[in-house]
Parts: structure tokens; sequence; C-alpha cells
């Protein structure tokens, strides 16, 4: 480790991973839907083995003693208070969570990982199974990251006793490979479109005619929609597996799209975190808040800081549109070994990624991580791991940051350059969240009262 990642080691402090008394890290608030299959992790660091159970808990829900994964299908609408408690050798630990059923999923920021910025379209079963271990045996998954998500390239063709897309070569089983992942107390996500083929060029929701395309080789690519669509058929396919998260990725949108994917999804008998990617149009921002629970407010990131920062540094125009169950996205982690198919070291500096992680969670930004999870870095798992960054995340009252002040200083032409910002975000006690960011080259001096 060079001595600049050293030193910023010491700026991105983690508790040891695992050991000692536990400490449940789960959200303060689930939601759950009616009458449909619920599976809520609650995240606890402690030595292992670690004992769960629960108080005020619906009948139709129960928690499982080792994994702590509370499942089941609540079978009627409303809000109630459980009381978990995690048990191991050292001690106990107890939380009270909000249980709310019949409203919105998602009520906290997701966490977890996404296969794209690391293996793109090469992901197989064997890739998402080594990550959802390594995010066991690493802490993330104790410190609250519990989603597994297969992006682009896992379809083949369209069949099965539902007429839906089925997994190619490379996931020969994708029931098994769900159950693999929820048994590590872990959940998974799945990635689709609404056009003939994706970006990859997979078999995409849709076959047929192309009846819309709004690019000049669209209908060549596939990249249009089909003049039969399979919302239906595909939804409940992917409940029958076991899916917990879908990545729906198409663009432009229109509104009657991502509602016939959300009625779909409501209808499948499974609750299913429905994210929407990529480039939100803005004028319509009141529809996607209404229809999903997360959608991308951008193009696609990558780990180089033009990029990242301008993303990150441009959300304000957002913040009306977030909270629980309905969050702003501005793509996922540039943290890590990365490589979109080659992995490689990654190119944003330690200092940078601490202010992607510190300004993502004061965004509320949902944190899916994109790297190699078997390759994490010291300075990596510190600087996911970090507690009060998490917190922070993850607070209840899911108010989204804000820049409260900027400072701007010239160049030398005389051009105001970005130097300073101040964010600001409230959290559920009262207290204030408060970032300090320097993007220009010299120090600088912000006051706040």
């Amino acid at each position: 480790m060079s001595a600049e990642r050293t030193a910023a080691t010491e700026l991105a402090p983690v508790e040891p991973r695992d050991e000692g008394e536990p400490c449940i890290n789960a959200p303060a608030v689930f939601g759950a839907g009616v009458g449909s299959a619920t599976f809520l992790p609650t995240p606890t660091v402690g030595e292992r083995p670690l004992r769960f159970s629960a108080e005020g808990l619906p009948d139709d829900l129960a928690i499982h003693e080792h994994t702590g994964v509370i499942a089941g299908r609540a079978d009627r609408a409303g809000e109630t208070t459980i009381r978990v408690t995690a048990t191991n050798a050292h001690g106990m630990d107890e939380k009270a969570i909000q249980l709310v059923v019949g409203g919105r999923l998602a009520l906290a920021p997701p966490l977890g990982w996404n296969s794209w910025n690391c293996w793109g379209a090469s992901v197989d079963a064997a890739k998402v199974r080594a990550a959802a271990e390594a995010m066991v045996s690493t802490g993330l998954a104790a410190h609250g990251y519990n989603y597994v998500n297969i992006d682009d390239g896992w379809q083949g063709e369209r069949g099965g006793p539902l007429g839906a897309l089925q997994p190619n070569e490379k996931f020969p089983d994708m029931k098994g490979l769900c159950d693999h992942v929820h048994s590590l107390g872990l959940r998974i996500g799945i990635y689709s479109t609404p056009w003939v083929k994706s970006y990859a060029g997979y078999n995409g929701g849709s076959t047929g005619k192309c009846i819309k395309q709004r690019q000049p080789d669209a209908m060549e690519r596939g990249w249009c929609l089909g003049e039969t669509s399979y919302h239906t058929e595909d939804a409940r396919q992917w409940a029958e597996w076991g899916i917990d998260y879908l990545k729906y990725d198409w663009g432009p949108w229109e509104v009657e799209d991502v509602r016939a994917m959300a009625d779909a999804l409501e209808a499948c008998g499974r609750d299913i975190v429905y994210s929407l990617s990529n480039c939100a149009p803005f004028p319509q921002a009141g529809e996607w808040a209404r229809l999903a629970n997360c959608w991308r407010t951008t193009g696609d990131i990558c780990d180089e800081w033009e990029n990242m920062s301008s993303i990150g540094f441009t959300q304000d125009r957002w913040t009306p549109y977030g909270g629980p169950g309905h969050w702003n996205d501005p793509d996922m982690l540039v943290v890590g070994w990365l490589g979109w198919g080659e992995v490689r070291e990654n190119r944003l500096t330690s200092d940078e990624q601490i202010t992607h992680i510190t300004l993502w969670a004061l965004l509320a930004a949902p944190m899916l991580i994109g790297c190699d999870m078997t390759g994490l870095d010291d300075f990596t798992l510190r600087l996911l791991c970090n507690d009060e960054m998490l917190q922070v995340n993850q607070d209840p009252l899911g108010r989204q940051g804000w820049c409260l002040r900027e400072v701007r200083r010239a160049d030398p032409s005389g051009r105001p350059m970005h130097h300073a910002h101040v964010y600001v975000r409230p959290l559920h006690d009262g207290a204030l969240a408060v970032g300090f960011f320097n993007r220009g080259p010299e120090a600088a001096t912000v006051e706040v009262t």
C-alpha cells in the first residue's frame, strides 16, 4: 500500500469486523408488501455464531434463528414496532425496528454490490457466487450491505412454462444461485430492459417489430421497444427464482413503460425493489418518485475525478423527490478495483474516494459497490464499513442533503471555478450531518454556525 493510501486509511476508521459483542446494523425501518414473499436481512457485527430472536412480528413473518433474516408473507397492511435481539458468546444487542406493511419497499437506500463496473457483460454465476461469499467473509454484510445484483449479460432465450426470459449458459441454475445467496442472509438482484436487446446485446423484455425508437441506429441494435412485451411473464419468473431487486435499463423513458413494469412487479407475488436506469428525465421527476424505488439521475459513472465529482456535486435539483421508498440514484460506487471486464487499480486517489463516499452518504444515495469483491483491500473495506458514514446514509428521516454554501475563486483568466462546498443533511433526531469539501488546488477556510 502506498504512503498516500496508508495515510488516507487512517481517515477511514472502522471497528473490527465480526469480532466481540453483537451490534445490529439493520435500518431503523423496513418496508414489506401485503401478501408477497418478504426477505429482510438484519445485518449484525459480532463473533459468530449469532442467535437471533424478534418480538412483535406479525404472525405470518418469522426471523431465522441463525441468519437473522425476517421472511414470510404479511397478510395485512399496517405499521408495528418489532424488537430484534442478537446474542453470542460475548453478549447481546437489541434494536427496535419499525415494520411498515403495505407501503413502499426500500425505506432506506439500498446497500450492496452490482456486477457491471467490475465484470461488464462477462459476468457469470461463479463470479456472482464469489461476490456474495466475499460480502459475508469481509464483514460488509454485517455492516448492512446485502444486495448482490447481476447486471447485463445473464439473458438467454425466452421460454419455460411462463414464456419468460431464461438465463444463458453462464447461469445454468438461476434458482439455485438465488437460493445460495439467500442462504448467506443476502438478497439478489437482476437486470432487464423493455427493449428487444439490452445495451450489451442480450435479449430484453420485448420481441417483434420495433414500435418505438429514438436513436438513429436503434433498430439495428434492437435498442427499441418491440411490438410484444412480457412484463408480467418476466416479473413472475423473477419472483419464482427469488429475485429481490430489478435494475430496469433503457432510454429515454416514458411514463407508460415505467408504469407497466411497476404494475407487473406489484402483482408478481414477491417484494422486488424497482430501480430505473439511466438518465431520468427531470421534468417527470414526480412520476419516477411515485412509480419506482430508485432512479438514475445521471449517465454512467467512472473512476475519474471530473466524472465522479461532476455527478456528485450537481444533485441539488433532485432533492425534493428523494425520500423513504423513492431515492435519487447518482449511480454506483467507484471504489476498489474496477475495470468493466478487465479488473485494474482504481484511478481515483484515496482522498477522491473518501470524497465520493462522504458525498453519497449525505445525498441519501443507494450505495452499490462496483468493484471486485474478492480483491478488497484494507483501505476500501475501512471506507465502506465506516459506521458513522453508513448511519448518515441510512438515517430513517430520508432527507437528501444539499449544498448550503459554495465558495468560488477565479482562475488566472478571471473565470469563476469551483472551490469549496458545505453540504448539510437533516437527521431524524434533529441533528445535522455537515460535509466540507474542497475541490480547489489550495487550502480553503469556510465557516458555518
